[in-house]
């Protein structure tokens, strides 16, 4: 193995917000760094900055001044590419353009020794087209670093088809030692976390696009299933020209699977200057400084009164109806092929991924509660059958918070939000396995470090049931007749393996 050694030199190019990050890091852990930028005395400034920065959180007692003075006297800013020789390792955090980073790596097969790892910090270009042509095409491997660099874990370590076994694993290791979670990714459009994480936002596009529900419900029920951020405040923080960009890239690199088709909705959102909070609307409205609306307060209800009620299936659902019934007679029936509750004949049941109105007339359908055991007042949502009665309408809402759930009420639609969402997280997650490009414990390790998502997509399954996602899939696939829901041929393998 290509063993980088702790006091190696480093050259960073590009002294953006990235390179800055990647060349703290760096030093931090006791390398010479180099920082270099084609923009005249930007790497000066960027240093100047992070001294300020570095100062600040030394006034705070979060770092020593020792420590502070040793990064700082680490990093030298440097006036030309000449100052690779004598480099181990070159990582680059340019612009995100192919020939860019191809001319740049040309350039520098000139200068470093044969030995020397060229590092790429690209999200999202093939890093075996921008090692194609190269001299020594096997020493350039990608190290994908998330922002802030300095904060954020997660290390994708990206290999061509071109890249030597060796160089991944000594960028792996130095990872490591740079204080980072790395994971193992071929490069593939997306690599892991920009590729598995579409379907967070595609499925939230796709209930606006047909009116499902409203952004603040969308994201309170995502928020529910413990995320951080709904995905509507999400893509308006990162900035829906940018979200769009990705999402663009990544289905024309994948020659148009319709898997990954962008948003009608976005595009319009991004044709008219609604950026997010960049341009001070969005989803939301930031000008006064308002954001996101916040759902109603939770207001628990009592179960109400009827003359039969059975409770169906069986698990951490199943029992909250059973303490919301507490001190009353009920019926169980624990083998039951759906999980709910049945009232005087109507029935409220766990989504399986069919709509409500294919199931009854009074019947009622609520969200997949992932984040067991929720807290109580957590929102999920459900939905109601067209044929549904007024009163069964209002009854299912009132068991619901009987049983302590926030009901938020949506559109009739095939596996409602979380449900859907996490499927489809779950699938791609699959996919990406099925192909090679990551291990199912890189792609849980990914999704948790690089997008702080409360769970990894095979932790989610393991929780769930995977011939109940794959049902959930075909529910979607039979609703909506397209590409987007086919189900991974590795669920499909796990389905034979657990049957």
């Amino acid at each position: 193995m290509n063993v980088i050694a702790n006091n190696a030199t480093v050259l960073v190019v590009g002294a953006g917000i990235m390179g800055v990050g990647i060349a703290q890091v760096a030093a931090q852990s006791g390398h010479s760094v180099r920082l270099y930028d084609t923009r005249g005395g930007a790497a000066e400034d960027a240093k100047r900055k992070l001294g300020k920065t570095l100062d600040a959180l030394a006034a705070k007692g979060k770092l020593s001044t020792d420590s502070v003075a040793r990064t700082l006297e680490c990093i030298e800013p440097v006036a030309s590419l000449d100052a690779a020789q004598g480099a181990a390792l070159v990582v680059e955090a340019i612009v995100e353009n192919l020939e860019a980073k191809r001319t740049l790596f040309r350039e520098l097969e000139a200068i470093v020794a044969p030995t020397c790892v060229l590092a790429t910090n690209t999200s999202s270009i093939s890093v075996t087209a921008i090692a194609n042509g190269l001299a020594h095409p096997g020493r350039v491997v990608g190290m994908h670093f998330f922002n802030p660099v300095p904060l954020m874990k997660l290390v994708e370590v990206v290999s061509g088809l071109h890249t030597d076994g060796n160089v991944a694993e000594s960028i792996f290791e130095l990872s490591k030692r740079w204080g980072k979670v790395p994971v193992h990714a071929r490069s593939t459009p997306g690599f892991i976390v920009n590729r598995i994480a579409r379907p967070y936002y595609a499925e939230t596009l796709a209930l606006l696009a047909e009116r499902g529900a409203e952004p603040a419900v969308l994201d309170a029920c995502l928020r529910g299933a413990g995320f951080r951020m709904g995905p509507c405040e999400l893509m308006d923080l990162v900035g829906h020209d940018t979200n769009f960009a990705v999402t663009r890239s990544v289905y024309e690199a994948n020659f148009y699977d319709k898997r990954y088709v962008p948003s009608l909705v976005q595009r319009e959102m991004v044709d008219g200057g609604l950026l997010g909070r960049k341009s001070g609307r969005g989803f939301y409205d930031y000008r006064e400084g308002s954001g996101a609306p916040k759902p109603a307060a939770f207001e628990a209800a009592v179960a109400p009164s009827a003359t039969r009620v059975v409770i169906h299936g069986e698990g951490h659902v199943a029992e909250r109806f059973v303490a919301a019934l507490s001190g009353r007679v009920f019926e169980r029936q624990p083998g039951s092929d759906w999980t709910g509750i049945e009232v005087d004949g109507a029935s409220l049941r766990l989504t399986d991924g069919r709509p409500a109105s294919l199931l009854g007339i009074d019947v009622a359908v609520f969200d997949l509660p992932i984040a067991a055991p929720a807290e109580p007042g957590a929102p999920l949502a459900f939905a109601t059958s067209t044929r549904c009665s007024p009163a069964w309408s209002d009854a299912a809402s009132k068991w619901l918070r009987a049983a302590g759930f926030h009901a938020q009420r949506v559109a009739d639609t095939p596996g409602l939000v979380v449900a859907r969402t996490l499927a489809m997280l779950i699938n791609e997650a699959a996919d990406a396995v099925q192909q090679g490009v990551c291990t199912p414990e890189g792609a849980d390790a990914a999704m948790k470090l690089g997008l702080n998502y409360p769970a990894g997509p095979f932790e989610w399954l393991s929780r769930w049931n995977v011939h109940a996602v794959i049902s959930l899939l075909e529910s979607l696939d039979a609703h909506y007749r397209g590409e987007r829901y086919r189900v991974s041929p590795e669920l499909r393998r796990r389905a034979w393996n657990a049957a």
